[in-house]
């Protein structure tokens, strides 16, 4: 497999039973076939018994994720299996960021972003939630800038048909 920087981001939606250990063959099937997962998020839906799961790797090879959703398929658990068009689905994730700044540079970030305070510490170190596309928190961390960051969670995708 090539470098994953220049490999197309793309995103497998699942829907399977509710069960133990079911992540964990999920997760064992794309590693056997050579994928790193870049992120997987797993939730419960309205219908019970029933988790959602999103799959985000590299690859662009329509082929290999024909074969991938393929071979997810096969597994019992599994109802369905199906790539997401990125134009056609939205793809959100959440960031928590604890920074450094003093009060002119939070009014600057909270004009050109969106984003919630949810602790403030020492006058100038906050943690805030930040949501959107990826581009989105990729550039408020830039803009924050490396050297104020403190730590950072993010979330993942999670993605949904339009």
């Amino acid at each position: 497999m090539t470098t994953t920087a220049l490999m197309k981001r793309r995103a497998i939606l699942a829907f399977m039973l509710d069960r133990p250990g079911v992540l964990n063959k999920i997760a064992m099937l794309i590693r056997r076939k050579m994928y790193n997962v870049e992120t997987l998020t797993v939730c419960k839906t309205n219908q019970p018994g029933t988790s959602r799961m999103t799959i985000t790797l590299r690859e662009d090879s329509d082929e290999k994720m024909r074969q991938v959703i393929k071979q997810i398929e096969k597994s019992t658990e599994v109802i369905s299996a199906r790539e997401l068009d990125v134009d056609e689905s939205f793809w959100r994730e959440v960031a928590i960021v604890k920074f450094e700044a003093d009060e002119d540079r939070m009014e600057v970030l909270k004009r050109t972003y969106s984003f919630e305070i949810l602790d403030r510490q020492n006058h100038e170190l906050f943690i805030v939630q930040v949501t959107g596309t990826s581009l989105s928190i990729d550039e408020f961390l830039q803009d924050v800038g490396a050297d104020r960051i403190v730590e950072v969670a993010r979330s993942g995708f999670t993605a949904m048909e339009k």
